[in-house]
C-alpha cells in the first residue's frame, strides 16, 4: 500500500470518527434523563433547582445541541474527553486505566485460541471425512452454539466455587484471574477458527502446486508445513484483526460475569449510570480501534503476499 493510499485511508478514518461522534452525541443528547441530576446523584448529593441550573450553565448544557457538540468536539480534538460522572475523573484516564486489563485478556484469549484451533483445523483437514474430522467438527459445532454467559457461569461454578482453583471475582490482573475469562472467550473463537483453518487448508491442498510437489517426491509433512500452512494463513489474518478489535473493545458479558476490570465491564457501568462523557469516549475508542486494526491488517496482508501488493 503506497503513501497516497495510506493517507486516503487515514482521512477516511477521520471522517468515520466524526460521523460516529456526531451520531453518538445526538443519541445521548436526545435520550431521556438529565445528565446534571445524574452527576449529582452519583456523588450522593441532592441539589436544589438553582444549583442544577447554575451547573448546567457552567457546563454549557443550557446551549443548543450544535453549540454543545461543537464545544465537545473541540475539546476532544485537544485530548479532553470530559469528566466521568461516575468516577469523577477525566474520561481518558478512566479508559486508559481499564485498557491494560482488556489488552491482557485479549492477548491471552487469542493465544489459547491459536494453540488449539491451528492443530485441530489442520488435523481435521488432513483426515477429511474420517472419524477424526467428524469428531472435531462435532465439537466445534458445540463450541459455536454454547453462549458465552452460560459457559462463563459453568466455569465459575466448577473451577472457582467448587474446586477453588481460581478467584471468583477478578478484581486484579494476574494469570489466575485472567485464565477463566480468557478460556471462556477462547472456546467460541477456537470453534470458529478451527473451521476456518480446516477450510483454508483443504483449499490449499486442492491446488495444482501441491500435486506437483507430491510428484517431485516431497513428503506430506514438508508440503503441509512449508507450503500449505503459510499460504493458508493469509485469509486468517483478516479474521484475527477483527477478533482482536472485538476483544480490545471489551467483551461486556464475560467481564461482568467475572467482575473483570476491563473496558466491557466499564461500558456496562457507564450505561447503567448514564455516564454520558464516558459512553462517548468508549464509543470513539471502539470505532478507532476497529478502523486502525483494519488498516494494519490490510498493510500486513499486502506485505506478506506480493500478489496482492502488485494488484493494488
Amino acid at each position: 500500500m503506497n503513501t497516497k493510499r495510506i493517507l486516503i485511508r487515514l482521512s477516511q478514518i477521520l471522517i468515520v470518527l466524526l460521523g460516529v461522534s456526531f451520531i453518538t452525541y445526538a443519541l445521548i443528547y436526545f435520550s431521556p434523563g438529565d445528565p446534571v441530576r445524574i452527576m449529582f446523584a452519583s456523588t450522593g448529593t441532592i441539589p436544589t433547582e438553582e444549583v442544577l441550573q447554575e451547573t448546567r450553565i457552567r457546563l454549557g448544557l443550557d446551549k443548543t445541541f450544535f453549540i454543545q457538540y461543537g464545544t465537545w468536539l473541540g475539546n476532544v480534538l485537544r485530548g479532553n474527553f470530559g469528566t466521568s460522572f461516575s468516577f469523577q475523573k477525566p474520561v481518558i484516564d478512566v479508559l486508559l486505566q481499564r485498557m491494560g486489563p482488556t489488552i491482557a485478556l485479549a492477548v491471552m484469549s487469542l493465544i489459547i485460541m491459536l494453540l488449539f484451533s491451528i492443530p485441530l483445523g489442520v488435523l481435521s483437514a488432513v483426515y477429511k471425512d474420517k472419524w477424526e474430522d467428524n469428531v472435531i467438527r462435532g465439537v466445534t459445532f458445540l463450541g459455536i452454539t454454547i453462549p458465552n454467559f452460560w459457559l462463563g457461569l459453568i466455569f465459575l461454578y466448577i473451577f472457582a466455587l467448587r474446586l477453588g482453583l481460581f478467584p471468583v471475582v477478578s478484581t486484579t490482573v494476574s494469570l489466575k484471574s485472567l485464565f477463566l475469562p480468557a478460556l471462556t472467550l477462547a472456546v467460541a473463537m477456537t470453534a470458529k477458527y478451527t473451521r476456518q483453518v480446516r477450510t483454508a487448508v483443504l483449499e490449499e491442498l486442492s491446488q495444482d502446486y501441491v500435486i506437483g510437489l507430491r510428484a517431485r517426491g516431497m513428503s506430506e509433512r514438508d508440503i503441509l508445513l512449508k507450503h500449505v500452512l503459510p499460504n493458508s494463513a493469509l485469509p486468517l489474518i483478516t479474521l484475527l484483526g477483527l477478533s482482536l478489535g472485538s476483544l480490545l473493545g471489551g467483551t461486556a458479558v464475560v467481564e461482568v460475569i467475572y467482575s473483570f476490570p476491563g473496558l466491557g465491564n466499564l461500558a456496562v457501568q457507564a450505561v447503567t449510570a448514564y455516564d454520558y462523557p464516558l459512553i462517548q469516549g468508549y464509543v470513539l475508542w471502539i470505532a478507532l480501534i476497529y478502523m486502525v486494526l483494519n488498516l494494519i491488517v490490510d498493510l500486513s496482508v499486502e506485505f506478506i503476499d506480493p500478489r496482492i501488493r502488485r494488484a493494488a
